[in-house]
């Protein structure tokens, strides 16, 4: 479109585009590729992508924020289905508390629960819990508290066993993992040489820079750690939001790897001394391995938990394990974990699928993944594939918007956007793997927002230069609308049924006499201004001005069906618009104290086939018309001082417009023409046509044109005396006068038997 307004020019110098130039060489090869691949705004959308590319790779938090917040879109919409058990939950709940009393309860209670569990089948029993401090129920505790005790009670209390001891004894005949917790705050641990620590291997390289980074950690007493299975982690850091959807399975604590209490678990079960950290090649996490089964992570030791609903049935109440009123097939060869519902003991999660759940179900679900199968996994080349697909989307935007278009290329957005909605949740149900779709649809729906805006900014440039280009010529109304829909022009020339108006001031010479340049100017502008917009509001384009002489048409450069009628309106407009422009110009050659001479017009009108565009040369052009048509227009013009009458028409404006109030002035041959053309003139508008009055003398009148060429002059002459009386006021008494000095010079020498009623025309 850029072109298409250039060629149309913008007037005097900045009229660069050469119209019909011969075609010269084409730009070198580089130059059409650099145009091709940078032009439409193609420059800002590749720049664009290369930033939602940089973005991609950098992972900021909001970015990071979407992708999981549609991670659990997904688990919402489809959980997992709980089939088994494996893992279930003694839970210190509220009744527990309410029957036994408040927490922390005397580790000999703690110790005949585990005895309990053991003696039921359970697999391994983990500890959702750190004892980091001694018991206070301790007998030894007991006797240094209470007051008033002899020497005797004092020393039999402390010859009982200690309450950790009694816990630590039955831990040793049991499999127990004891959990561990993560601080921010470096935490000293001294005497801990007799604690045994199982081995962690690393294959693949070092992990430690990989997995999440702690200072400090709140461990067990030494007494129980030493004969405990295993020891994890059983917390983790929150999500941005608060949400658990990711635990560590390995946690670096000031160089000190720790597994997560699920992986301790899972070794103690299946009997490994041992686990290892397996690395890619490339860097990152790839997985735990326990035994001969690898715990898939994300590239920092990190477990996706797929989740399902809280599942009551999985929780068995703590005081019915030591009452023994639970049925041991809920334990026997299972894992169970202890931990705790009860609201004030602060162990309360939330969940993409539960806003508040016991924390120590989360690692139940984890054990679930695993042992079911159903782990969640982000590969290590889902960013890669993300990136690849917001860049094969990006270039797929940057190519269509400035091509198909905003409408087209929307369609081609929902579709593209859809698919890579399919292809993740398709990952997601059949192969539990987590592949982003938002964030290559982000940067498809950002890149078609900003080309589409560039697209409407370029094109309302553009429509702003063809307001300019045509402003001047055509009403605001017109030029709207070639600005919205500039397909309406056609460059070049093209044939159009048009309807042409010439007017011209007359005896200008004459009035031009009384003004200086200045004046003359101003009084031309005074005519012209007024002149236009009768033109403009009327749907018309002015072609050009040429000193007092307005040209202008209709039904171009956009569609006018009604084109004869509105140039019929116009004109009779000016003549009313006329009135007063010389009643303002009376006042002022007034004040001037100079002769006021009015200012008169003669208006032709003519329709018919012209061409239509661009005129003139490589250096200078115009939208203009030209045709046989056009130069009729003028002739008539030139016809209406002669004729006594302000406006011409020719037949084929009246045949275009039949029903305005027009009166027939003659058959005539004008200066150029060898056919004769029916002429008319233009008194009235369509309301006008049917009074009465012009009724009455159209009839007289038509009747006396007869008579004229049937050289009836005695019935003519007649018959104009009385349109004469019929035409009071209409100012058309220089035509009849015209005729009855035709009907006094024919009465003297007769035009001949073989007269055809044709006038010959002998000025312009």
């Amino acid at each position: 479109m850029k072109s298409l307004i250039s060629r149309l020019g913008r007037g005097g110098a900045d009229r660069k585009a050469k119209p019909n130039r011969p075609a010269g060489p084409k730009p070198p090869l580089l130059r059409r590729l650099v145009r091709s691949v940078f032009g439409r705004g193609r420059g800002i959308g590749l720049l664009l992508l290369a930033a939602m590319m940089t973005i991609g790779v950098w992972e900021p938090v909001p970015l990071q924020f979407l992708r999981i917040k549609t991670f659990d879109i997904y688990n919402q919409i489809k959980p997992r289905e709980v089939t088994e058990r494996p893992a279930m939950i003694v839970d210190i709940d509220e009744r527990s508390l309410s029957e036994i009393g408040q927490w922390p309860w005397p580790r000999t209670t703690l110790a005949r629960l585990v005895d309990r569990l053991t003696q039921m089948g359970a697999v391994v029993i983990g500890f959702d819990i750190v004892f980091s401090e001694p018991d206070r129920m301790s007998p030894g505790a007991i006797a240094g508290e209470l007051p008033g005790l002899d020497d005797a009670a004092r020393q039999a209390l402390e010859g009982l066993p200690d309450n950790d001891s009694v816990l630590a004894q039955m831990i040793s005949r049991s499999r127990v993992v004891l959990g561990q917790s993560l601080r921010s705050e470096a935490m000293p641990v001294t005497g801990r040489e007799n604690v045994p620590q199982h081995s962690i291997g690393e294959r693949g390289g070092d992990p430690r820079p990989w997995l999440e980074q702690h200072t400090g950690i709140v461990r067990n007493l030494e007494v129980l750690e030493e004969v405990a299975a295993g020891r994890g982690i059983f917390n983790s850091a929150m999500e941005l939001d608060g949400i658990s959807r990711r635990l560590p399975m390995m946690a670096n604590v000031n160089g000190t790897i720790e597994p997560a209490l699920s992986v301790e678990m899972l070794r103690v079960a299946t009997g490994n001394r041992s686990t290892v950290i397996r690395m890619f090649p490339s860097g990152g996490v790839e997985g735990v391995l326990v035994g001969k089964s690898l715990l898939k992570t994300d590239e920092r030791g990190r477990v996706w938990v797929y989740f399902s609903r809280h599942d009551p049935a999985k929780y068995i109440s703590a005081v019915d394990i030591l009452r023994g009123t639970v049925d041991p097939a809920k334990v026997a060869g299972r894992l169970i974990l202890v931990g705790t519902s009860a609201v004030g003991l602060l162990d309360i999660r939330s969940t993409p699928l539960d806003s508040v759940i016991p924390g120590v179900e989360v690692h139940a679900q984890i054990l679930e993944n695993v042992l079911g199968g159903t782990q969640l996994q982000r590969p290590q080349g889902a960013r890669l594939i993300e990136i690849l697909g917001a860049l094969a989307a990006g270039l797929l935007m940057v190519v269509l918007v400035p091509l198909a278009g905003a409408r087209l290329t929307v369609i081609i957005l929902a579709l593209a956007i859809g698919v890579m909605a399919a292809g993740s949740w398709w990952f997601f149900d059949t192969q539990k793997m987590l592949i982003d779709p938002v964030y290559p649809a982000l940067c498809s729906l950002l890149l078609y927002m900003m080309l589409t805006y560039s697209n409407y900014a370029r094109e309302e440039a553009e429509r702003r230069q063809v307001r300019d280009a045509f402003s001047r010529y055509m009403s605001p109304a017109l030029v709207e609308r070639l600005a919205q829909d500039p397909s309406q022009l056609k460059l070049g020339g093209e044939m159009r049924d048009m309807t042409l108006l010439f007017c011209d001031v007359r005896g200008f010479t004459t009035i031009s006499e009384q003004f200086d340049a200045q004046g003359l100017t101003r009084l031309i502008n005074r005519f012209l201004t007024p002149m236009t917009n009768v033109i403009l509001d009327r749907r018309g384009t002015i072609d050009k001005y040429m000193g007092d002489c307005i040209m202008a048409f209709w039904n171009a450069p956009l569609d006018d069906d009604d084109h004869a009628a509105n140039a019929c309106r116009s004109a009779l407009a000016m003549m009313d618009t006329m009135v007063k422009v010389n009643v303002d110009l009376e006042k002022e050659s007034i004040e001037e104290g100079r002769k006021h001479i009015p200012l008169k017009v003669g208006i032709g009108l003519n329709s018919g086939q012209v061409c239509v565009g661009n005129m003139g040369s490589d250096q200078r052009f115009d939208y203009s018309v030209l045709g046989d048509s056009v130069n009729l227009a003028s002739r008539l013009e030139g016809q209406s001082k002669p004729y006594g009458v302000s406006i011409v028409i020719g037949e084929n404006t009246y045949q275009r417009a039949p029903d305005f109030a027009v009166l027939e002035l003659d058959l005539i041959k004008v200066k150029g023409k060898t056919l004769p053309v029916r002429i008319f003139t233009l008194l009235g508008d369509e309301a006008f046509a049917k009074t009465p009055d012009f009724i009455a003398l159209r009839q007289v009148h038509d009747l006396m044109i007869a008579a004229y060429r049937a050289q009836d002059w005695d019935r003519a002459e007649e018959l104009l005396q009385e349109c004469r009386r019929l035409s009071d006021g209409l100012h058309i008494d220089g035509f009849y006068d015209l005729y009855a000095d035709r009907l006094a010079d024919y009465r003297v020498s007769s035009p001949g038997a073989d007269w055809d009623g044709v006038y010959v025309a002998t000025s312009k």
